[in-house]
């Protein structure tokens, strides 16, 4: 009898217990709100999937702050960096179809692609485009993609490759690059006889019903909605209003330039959880498993083995491979100005999540991916929103305070004591650059990016370029009789290493006109 009422007692407990259980709803809507609470973000838009099913959508904000108009399920966002797993999975159809092969000489099929090194111009593999190894800075020769919009075009990209000196051997490290994936486009492009725009839309979007991705040439008002980026400003976001209706191909597309809404997101997403057999026979097991080898040990910071316990961390063909709290999880974020992503996939659960951000939100975005991914891989570590936002914000005040020199007692530079530095200047990868009076200073410009421009400012005896986009400033090193050569560097040591100034030298090449 004793044993047949403990046997009551659990039943009744645990159907208590299920009675209780929260739903998808009351699990993910307080962490949503705390996020965008928390960072008083203009829109957001995140999907969850778990055991191959979606459990919960939620979107939040407008897609202009003070327009009025709510982001939506159907809106499109930038993906950014997600777009690379998009790449390699149209790489991976062409090899699927005997048009290519992973291990095929880039050159086959690019005859001017050039590396600074002969030898690795020679043997730089399709796979390697891929990988983040190819010896290059990290970040190197992003300039050509950003800001936008740039005059910068893909043959620019490709030939300027041969220009960029590496850092370290080739295949020997890890240093996350965009070039190259530009370059694994064109690749594309080449082996399957069409642009990579209309490939990826052939090959990836309408096989899988990705209806509102979008790559290429679009009009916004023919696909509305669409969120507007949105940056800082005085701790306010600001939209970015764009000039033109119609949005143009760019020399990014293969690396960062694709457009999807939450619901494209969510079936990209879930067609790598749980195929169908149509899917598997679009791209086949043994395919999805070569883009998810791990091919580059990445770097594994404190935060990540504190957070997360990580001890394996590595790239892919387009995607990041990480143990997350014992917890297989392949991955990929996407960061441009304005637009942030993330896309986590726990495949041994079929579970994930996708998180879009119409706004400059590094923060926002690192604690949102952690508390969804405590959900799934450890509930009893779950940390609040505002738990993880006050470490991460202690550690931004203490890296400013120990690294960023303050640079608040500025003042315009006169032409009089910049005269022997005034004039046209060029690099041979960036190109023109001037150096020119104007109001009463003098202003540093770019030939082929217009938005990376503003005023010569003096702190103390040092010069920097105060840029008018306001991200990422720059110290200016004035040419010596050493090498006569004028270099940048960031005035903030850790700012995007998109902003790659080290690798540029300028060399005078005549006057102000």
């Amino acid at each position: 009898m004793r044993i047949a009422r403990r046997w009551l007692t659990a039943a009744l407990a645990l159907t208590m217990g299920l009675a209780h259980a929260q739903t998808p709803k009351e699990t993910f809507d307080p962490l949503i709100d705390a996020v965008m609470a928390r960072y008083r973000l203009p829109g957001l838009a995140v999907g969850v999937i778990d055991h191959g099913e979606v459990i919960y959508m939620r979107t939040a904000g407008e897609l202009a702050r003070g327009s009025g108009q709510p982001v939506t399920p159907d809106a499109l966002f930038k993906i950014a960096s997600n777009s690379k797993a998009m790449t390699a999975t149209l790489l991976a159809r062409l090899v699927e179809q005997g048009k290519l092969r992973w291990d095929d000489p880039v050159t086959r099929y690019l005859p001017a692609f050039r590396m600074f090194d002969p030898w690795v111009t020679q043997h730089m593999q399709v796979g390697d485009l891929l990988t983040h190894r190819s010896g290059l800075r990290e970040g190197a020769g992003d300039l050509m993609l950003w800001p936008e919009p740039n005059h910068f075009t893909r043959t620019d990209i490709v030939s300027a490759l041969a220009w960029l000196r590496p850092v370290y051997s080739f295949r020997a490290g890890y240093a996350y690059d965009n070039l190259l994936y530009v370059v694994a486009g064109e690749v594309a492009a080449a082996a399957g006889g069409a642009p990579y725009e209309t490939l990826l839309k052939r090959e990836v979007f309408e096989p899988l019903g990705l209806s509102r991705c979008r790559v290429g040439e679009w009009r916004r008002d023919a696909m509305a909605p669409v969120a507007l980026p949105h940056v800082k400003h005085d701790d306010a976001y600001i939209p970015s209003m764009p000039d033109d209706p119609v949005v143009h191909p760019t020399t990014m597309e293969a690396a960062g330039g694709v457009q999807c809404s939450l619901n494209d997101m969510l079936a990209w997403a879930h067609q790598w959880l749980a195929p169908t057999p149509q899917q598997l026979s679009w791209l086949p097991q043994a395919q999805r498993d070569t883009l998810w080898t791990p091919y580059t040990p990445m770097p594994i910071s404190a935060q990540r083995r504190a957070w997360d316990g990580t001890r394996l961390y590595a790239y892919g063909y387009g995607w990041r491979i990480a143990d997350v709290d014992g917890a297989l999880t392949v991955s990929h974020t996407g960061t441009l100005s304005g637009m942030y992503s993330a896309l986590y996939l726990l495949p041994d659960r079929q579970s994930g999540f996708v998180v879009l951000i119409n706004g400059d939100a590094d923060d926002a975005r690192t604690v949102l991916v952690e508390v969804l991914l405590k959900h799934f891989t450890a509930p009893q570590k779950a940390r609040s929103v505002d738990s993880y936002a006050d470490e991460l914000a202690a550690k931004e005040h203490t890296r400013r305070t120990s690294r960023v020199p303050d640079t608040s007692a500025r003042h315009p530079a006169t032409a009089n004591e910049l005269r022997s530095q005034l004039g046209t200047w060029r690099d041979p990868w960036f190109g023109d650059i001037t150096l020119c009076p104007r109001d009463g200073g003098v202003i540093f410009a770019t030939a082929k990016s217009p938005r990376l421009r503003g005023p010569v400012m003096r702190v103390g005896q040092r010069y920097l370029v105060q840029w008018e986009h306001g991200d990422a400033e720059a110290w200016l090193s004035p040419s010596t009789g050493k090498d006569g050569l004028l270099h940048l560097s960031k005035v903030d040591p850790d700012a995007d290493f998109s902003y790659d100034y080290e690798d540029l030298a300028f060399k005078h090449v005549r006057g102000c006109e």
